[in-house]
Formats: structure tokens, sequence, C-alpha cells
């Protein structure tokens, strides 16, 4: 496996960041829970907007090549190791962060509570605070924590690489299709494969998931985003029955005044249509100045 990055010390473990391009601004982009190779996984975008930018992403503790979570996956925690991260690198503001999913409550947490720090948002069909509440309302806690526990049991599996991995590959490793696709070079999609079995069953992902309602409360307890912000949006199906995954984008969108856009593609639609997700971030970044 061929390292890429470099490795930060944050506390009592490392942290792996990914650079590439340059730039007066860094976009930091920050993934999805249980994204196992983070550097590689949005590269279908960020490789079409490092002409003008300086590209970062920060492998969460217990993801990619960095090191175990020794901290609790709370999202202060989550977001002072990435800042301590990109710090230690001398990786210099403004940022501009780039949130996948559940780091989308890391990305609020961070903005609201940094703001001299974080000059945009662009949500890459990041999680709300109000689609976590929903769902909070239906599942309760115990039911979730049962339900991470049979994933973690699933994960364990699946680990060991053999018939059931096969079965599921492409529900797991292959799920955004990064490894049947031509945007990793073949070395790339190696590494891909190997760093992502390295961390489908590490504590970091399950933990976040125990913690999400916590760590979108806490979020939302910031107040809406203030800085400007652009949301793509997918067609992911909800995971609750009260709102859809798009009426609670368009719900935090109307609060914040920000360039929101609806896609008929699912979560992982970085790979699916990079161009048009790389030119809608580079259209608002060039109205805000950036």
């Amino acid at each position: 496996m061929k390292p890429y990055g470099t490795l930060a010390k944050v506390g009592d473990t490392m942290i792996n960041v990914y650079t590439e391009g340059s730039g007066a601004a860094s976009l930091i982009f920050m993934a999805g829970s249980g994204v196992g190779c983070q550097a590689y996984e949005y590269k279908p975008v960020y490789s079409r907007l490092s002409d003008k930018y300086r590209i970062v992403v920060v492998e969460k503790a217990g993801y990619g090549l960095s090191g175990k979570a020794v901290t609790e996956r709370t999202v202060e925690n989550l977001v002072e190791e990435s800042r301590a991260a990109l710090k230690a690198l001398g990786i210099s503001q403004p940022y501009i962060l780039v949130p996948h999913s559940y780091s989308g409550f890391e990305a609020i947490w961070w903005a609201n509570t940094y703001l001299e720090e974080v000059r945009a948002v662009l949500g890459l069909d990041m999680g709300f605070p109000n689609m976590m509440k929903a769902q909070a309302q239906e599942i309760p806690h115990e039911k979730k924590k049962a339900m991470v526990d049979r994933t973690r049991a699933l994960m364990q599996k699946i680990a060991r690489r053999g018939l059931l991995a096969s079965l599921l590959r492409n529900r797991t490793v292959n799920a955004s299709g990064l490894l049947s696709g031509d945007a990793l070079t073949a070395e790339e999609k190696q590494t891909y494969e190997e760093v992502y079995y390295q961390n489908i069953a590490s504590e970091a992902v399950f933990e976040e998931s125990v913690l999400a309602e916590a760590n979108a409360a806490k979020a939302d307890s910031t107040g809406y985003l203030t800085c400007p912000a652009c949301f793509i949006v997918s067609n992911m199906r909800s995971p609750v029955r009260a709102l859809t995954w798009q009426q609670a984008a368009q719900d935090y969108a109307k609060h914040c005044n920000a360039e929101i856009h609806l896609m008929e593609e699912g979560h992982m639609l970085y790979t699916k249509i990079p161009d048009e997700v790389a030119g809608i971030f580079r259209s608002f970044l060039l109205k805000q100045g950036l």
C-alpha cells in the first residue's frame, strides 16, 4: 500500500492530511461516517477544483491512514482535532469547509464557533440537525444503539474479506463506484480498497453513530450557519417518515439564506456528476469573491 498525505501529531494520535493544488483559500473536505479512505473518496470533485484552490482532506482519527481515536467522538473533539492537524502542518486560513454527510454537524459547529476561520461552507449532501432531530423522535436511542451493535458485528465479519465481503462488495467497498470507475488510478484503487477494509470495523465509526443525535444537537445549539453557504443535495431516501432528505435541506437553507441545488442522484453523487458538482461550487465561490 502506497502512503499518501502527511501525518500530524494531535494529542495522543496521528492525523493524516492529504493536500494538492494551491491558492489563497483552502477547501477542507470533511468525510461522512464510515468513509474508510477519505483522501481518495472525494477525488472526482476536488481534482476539478485544485487548479485554483488548495485542496485539503483531513482524515479523522480511526479513518484513512490516521491513528486510532483516543478521545470521545464528540463534535467538539472531531473539529478540534482537524483544526490542530491543519495548524500543525501550517495550513493557514481562510478555510472553506466541504462537508459530506455526517460531517455537516462538524462544519456547522466549526463555522459558527470560529467565525474568523471559515469563509464559506459547501455542503456535499451534508447532514443537517433538523433531519437528525426528526430521526431521534422516531428512533429511540436504545434502538439506535442496538442497530449500531448489529452493524458492528456485520462489519467485523466483512473485514475478514471472505465470501460475505465479496457478496456485499457493491454495498460496501465499492458503494461509491470508485473501484469500477476511472477516477482513480489502478494503484489508488488498490490503496483505497486496502485502507477501506483496514477501517471498516473502526470503533470510531460506531461511536460517531451512537453520538449522532448529541452531536447534531450541539451543532444546532450554535444557531444556523452565518457564513455564505451552498448546498448540493441528493435524492437519498430519508431514514424517517416525517421529513424527506431534500425537505430538511430546503428548510435549513431557508433559515440561513443558502444557495441550494437539488439533484436526482444518490448520496455519493460526487462520483456520479463530479463535473456538475465542481461547476456549482466554483460558480458559487466566484460570486463570493473566493
